[in-house]
């Protein structure tokens, strides 16, 4: 049985829990961003640079990122640089007016500083993408660090990205606690051991709630302040 959102709001009051980590997009961030981005300007420069419709482009490029779910490329922007013949950072910089910070999640923070907690980003994303969103949101004040799938060598979906997390943060899984809004990341951090997940069930405000049943779940960051 997993920990309920009081008993995690009441673990994080105490000492319980000494390590936060959050995931980024679609956790802290409005995912509405990345949806928008990879689902409907890149297929457009696709469809531009190739001469195809919208809807044809759209369809040969859900297929490339989708056999790369759960691997390195999936969120390289270098790889996916190459593979397409646009620049993804540099496309990303010009739509950077849409990265926004989830509600009360700096309120959140701030909390969890107050409260001396370890405080870390554990994302899939690209070092470059971790930055361009950090410089735009400034949520790096509130945060003793960050840790990237590339830099650990692993995404998070798998163990090795867990061990090698822990030993860089030196966290006790059972005083830890995760935020993530994929459920397949939060399965790979239970079998890890992580003591305390939470499930981020709106990662795209402009989407309808997630529905997850394995986890404890929160809407919004409120929830756990």
């Amino acid at each position: 049985m997993y920990s309920s959102v009081p008993d995690i709001k009441q673990a994080l009051e105490g000492h319980d829990i000494s390590h936060v980590l959050l995931d980024m997009d679609g956790t802290l961030l409005d995912r509405y961003f990345d949806d928008y981005f990879w689902e409907h300007l890149v297929p457009e420069k696709y469809a531009d640079l190739h001469n195809i419709s919208f809807g044809r482009a759209k369809e040969e490029l859900l297929a490339k990122y989708r056999s790369q779910e759960e691997t390195l490329n999936w969120t390289d922007i270098e790889y996916w640089s190459c593979q397409l013949g646009i620049d993804i950072l540099a496309l990303k910089e010009q739509i950077r007016h849409l990265i926004e910070v989830h509600p009360h999640v700096e309120a959140f923070l701030k909390l969890m500083r107050e409260r001396k907690k370890k405080i870390y980003i554990a994302t899939n994303a690209h070092d470059k993408v971790l930055a361009l969103k950090m410089k735009k949101t400034e949520l790096g004040r509130y945060l003793t660090g960050t840790i990237t799938s590339i830099e650990m060598g692993y995404p998070k979906e798998h163990q090795e990205f867990w061990r090698r997390a822990e030993k860089r943060l030196q966290f006790r899984r059972e005083h830890t606690l995760f935020v993530d809004d994929t459920a397949a990341v939060l399965a790979s951090a239970r079998r890890y051991g992580i003591r305390y997940l939470v499930f981020k069930a709106k990662g795209n405000s402009k989407m309808p709630l997630k529905k997850n049943d394995d986890f404890a779940t929160i809407v919004d960051f409120n929830e756990l302040i």
